[in-house]
């Protein structure tokens, strides 16, 4: 008994070297400490850190640093600095680019100007501190942006330019830390710019062109090996890490980069992203929090007056410095009172950048255990600041009626919308499925329904029993990106009817069903078949055909008919294919007469979405063939179409399709059934609303005739 008693004291002798019960201390204050310290209102990022106080070193001394606890800080501080790069929205950036560059200048330069003078003047640093510590003053974390969300004020054109001006902000940033670490070596000469001119330009050529490329290929090749996509992510995240090492920069800019690199090839809402997000949440990122925690010195703030100083300046100065930036941000582009505290919400909180850049500094002499005990206090202000501050502006803006525009139709989408993806081959689905996660509103409550009809034969029931087990797989793949997958299994004599019954009965509002390969696609999708579908089926239909991994698409060629924004699901089938873009961060380049531009930029400049289109004005369906010149293989071609007898049906629609397959067999094609409209309405924009089908109609019959005419003689 007395050696089970000593051997338990051993094990329990601080600091811990039992490898198992270090582990499993570290998981208990991960799972614990966020949800104790929540209650205070205190934020999880701070709880995490001060968890590593009181168990580091400097604390009650129960863990020690060592070669495990520094393996693990250094991969959550690269994965701290990987996602940052992931999540930016290029997209977003591109369509506020002009505005997001100006803000993104001021909200840098200022906080830097302001702080390097007070940090090298009056707390008295030398110019390497100053210059670094004022740098960490331009970054900021979006910690507030769940509280944007919440109010409905995401797509506001202040939000926006906060966001986009994070990727110059972080990049300036990890420029200047770089410069840093070599003056304070003393290698900071010609020989250094030269090297690290070339040497950055080497490394950008490797991460920007040919990381993607070596991406798109692993992905397009190995695309059922899901768990292999992620073990490629983490590699590149750290091969790139060694090469920005090698490159005579630091190891998180390598990781920063490697997610700029990466941005395009993962959409924000597929289950690869999702992996990474939570691996990174759940272990590695919180690990890198309680090592921070375990360098800081809470004697240092109790021996005196000058840690308190220090952090009390450092917040001071910070906090002035962003609400400069927002100020004259207001001026310039004319924002209200409430959006400069929203810009200034935003963009005031530090948290995972600021650590980064602050931890290598310390860690390479730069910095003193004041600017790091400083800066812990600084994100804590900082972070709670930002939440009042964004709060508050979010509501008066409410208050205001400055919240997201949204018609009826998109109310309801997000409410209740329903997505039934019909299968006949379950070997077929894997990529229609993905598109349908990409476009799923994620504020949804209902699943994507995944619905295979099973003949009424003898073999039914066992033929019923079969599917659904075939079909569980994609309930466990949509867990993967957090969506929620039904299977429904049913038996009827006729499938198309019996798509059309349970979109009904599930109220569904759009059906997405797969592009037919054994037959002609004018004889499969136009004959009786798809006849008796669109007419019993009055919901949004996505007709897909995926010839590349969907990620390979660099832009999506839409192609919108005459009248098509008077039918009734105008507004669904354009938030979904605005949905598509921003997820694959594509373009999006729209072909339309002048009246059909103007109702989509006008839907687009009411809601907020996709605004760096371009719009090229088109009038000849007849001839679409013309348009092949300028079509690429990674393209994706959206053509709009409808039903016969709605306002937008023209008779040249019907061969569209058929020459789609004919004509583009390399490119991933989506024909849309827009919901049809409940009536004519208004015609008072148009002056002959009938007469333009029939018109199209003659002209194209008159230049059938003319043809065979000509081939008579």
């Amino acid at each position: 008994m007395n050696e089970f008693f000593q051997h338990l004291t051993r094990e329990f002798q601080t600091p811990l070297e039992n490898p198992v019960l270090i582990f499993s201390l570290i998981l208990t204050i991960i799972l614990l400490s966020p949800i104790l310290l929540k209650r205070l209102n205190i934020p999880g990022i701070i709880g995490l850190i001060i968890s590593g106080v009181v168990i580091g070193p400097k604390g009650f001394n129960i863990l020690a640093n060592n070669s495990a606890v520094d393996l693990f800080s250094t991969i959550g501080l690269l994965y701290i600095m990987f996602i940052a790069g992931l999540e930016l929205d290029l997209v977003e950036f591109k369509s506020n680019k002009n505005k997001s560059i100006l803000f993104g200048f001021l909200t840098f330069i200022f906080p830097l100007g302001i702080g390097f003078p007070v940090v090298y003047y009056l707390l008295g640093y030398d110019f390497n501190a100053a210059f670094l510590t004022a740098s960490m003053f331009a970054t900021h974390t979006l910690v507030a942006y769940p509280i944007v969300s919440r109010f409905g004020i995401s797509k506001n054109l202040a939000v926006a330019v906060t966001v986009g001006g994070t990727i110059l902000t972080d990049t300036g940033v990890l420029i200047i830390l770089a410069v840093i670490m070599k003056n304070a070596e003393g290698s900071l000469n010609m020989e250094f710019w030269y090297r690290l001119i070339i040497s950055l330009a080497i490394f950008s050529a490797i991460m920007f062109f040919i990381v993607p490329r070596i991406a798109k290929w692993f992905f397009s090749k190995l695309e059922s090996e899901k768990h292999a996509h992620y073990i490629f992510v983490l590699s590149v995240v750290f091969f790139a890490s060694f090469l920005a090492e090698v490159a005579g920069v630091e190891k998180i800019i390598g990781a920063f980069v490697a997610g700029l690199a990466l941005n395009k090839l993962i959409p924000h809402s597929s289950a690869l992203m999702n992996r990474i997000e939570f691996i990174g949440n759940a272990l590695f990122i919180p690990f890198f929090l309680i090592s921070v925690g375990m360098i800081v010195d809470v004697s240092v703030l109790l021996t005196g007056n000058t840690a308190l100083i220090v952090a009390g300046t450092l917040t001071v100065v910070s906090l002035f410095g962003k609400w400069i930036a927002a100020y004259i941000t207001r001026l310039v582009f004319k924002f209200t009172k409430d959006q400069e505290l929203l810009i200034f919400g935003l963009s005031s909180s530090h948290a995972a950048a600021t650590l980064a850049v602050i931890l290598v500094g310390h860690n390479a002499g730069i910095l003193d255990d004041n600017i790091l005990n400083g800066t812990i206090i600084l994100i804590l202000i900082t972070c709670v600041v930002a939440s009042f501050a964004t709060e508050k502006a979010a509501k008066n803006m409410i208050l205001s009626g400055e919240s997201d525009q949204i018609d009826m139709d998109s109310i309801q989408l997000n409410n209740s919308e329903h997505i039934l993806l019909p299968v006949a081959n379950v070997e077929q689905i894997d990529k229609n499925l993905e598109l349908a996660m990409l476009i799923k509103d994620k504020k949804a409550a209902n699943p994507i329904s995944i619905l295979n009809i099973i003949p009424n034969d003898l073999e039914a029931e066992k033929n019923l029993i079969k599917a659904k087990m075939k079909l569980e797989e994609y309930v466990k793949q949509g867990s993967a990106a957090e969506t929620k997958i039904n299977i429904i299994t049913t038996i009827d004599h006729n499938v198309m009817s019996g798509i059309s019954r349970t979109a009904r009965e599930i109220l569904s509002d759009i059906i997405i069903i797969g592009w037919p390969k054994e037959l002609g696609f004018i004889q499969k999708i136009m004959g009786e078949k798809m006849d008796i579908l669109l007419a019993n089926a009055d919901k949004t239909i996505l007709i897909g055909n995926s010839a590349k991994n969907i990620i390979a698409h660099k832009r999506i060629i839409l192609f919108v008919p005459p009248f098509a924004e008077l039918e009734k699901g105008f507004n669904l089938w354009l938030s979904k294919t605005a949905k598509l873009v921003t997820e694959l961060s594509a373009q999006m380049v729209v072909y339309g007469n002048k009246k059909s531009i103007e109702a989509i930029q006008s839907y687009y400049s009411e809601n907020q979405g996709v605004s760096n289109n371009t719009y090229i004005e088109f009038d000849s369906w007849e001839d679409i063939l013309v348009l092949s010149r300028d079509i690429k293989n990674d393209d994706i071609l959206v053509f709009v179409t409808a039903r016969k007898g709605t306002l937008s049906y023209q008779s040249i629609l019907e061969s569209i399709p058929n020459k789609m397959e004919k004509y583009f067999q390399q490119n991933s094609k989506i024909i849309i059934y827009p919901k049809q409209q409940d009536s004519i309405g208004s015609n008072e924009d148009y002056e002959d609303l009938a007469a333009g089908p029939l018109a199209k109609g003659i002209e194209t019959i008159g230049k059938g005739i003319e043809t065979i005419l000509k081939g008579v003689r």
